[in-house]
């Protein structure tokens, strides 16, 4: 029997052990499927209108594309106990931050950071759409005392 080997730049790895590491890391992977519904929406999204548009404009089109895909969401949702506003909260599980600036800072991962742990979500995706190309930054809340930071 022949075997397929994945070279690395270390050692040889068989075929199916690769597949084995790549499923172990969907797995790990929280809400999968939700969140490449998304970013595929807002590729679309930034396909369409480009990278000039306004931050408004690209939340109306995405909740235009969520609409007819026919996903739950929730826009410019109010976190009651500190008063914070997401773009999106999607499905209850997610929250979609969009940005139309020239750099993402620290300060916004700060936010994305703080509404997560305000809203007690797992996970969110924060898109700038100002880049020539789009790259979906996904987020996962600080569950450890290290959340004291971004208070």
């Amino acid at each position: 029997m022949r075997r397929i080997i994945a070279v690395s730049s270390l050692n040889a790895i068989p075929i199916y052990e690769c597949i084995l590491m790549i499923q172990i890391k969907e797995d790990k992977l929280i809400y999968p499927e939700l969140s490449y519904a998304v970013t595929g929406e807002c590729f679309e999204v930034h396909n369409e209108l480009g990278r000039y548009c306004r931050e408004k404009q690209y939340c109306d089109a995405i909740e235009k594309r969520l609409k007819t895909a026919g996903t739950r969401y929730e826009r410019e949702f109010k976190i009651k106990t500190t008063g914070n506003t997401v773009d999106f909260l999607i499905d209850k599980k997610m929250i979609l931050e969009i940005k139309a600036k020239p750099l993402i800072l620290k300060e916004d991962y700060f936010q994305v950071q703080r509404y997560l742990q305000a809203s007690n979500i797992r996970l969110a995706l924060l898109i700038n759409f100002r880049n020539r190309y789009l790259k979906p930054t996904r987020i996962v809340r600080i569950d450890t005392t290290a959340k004291e930071r971004f208070n």
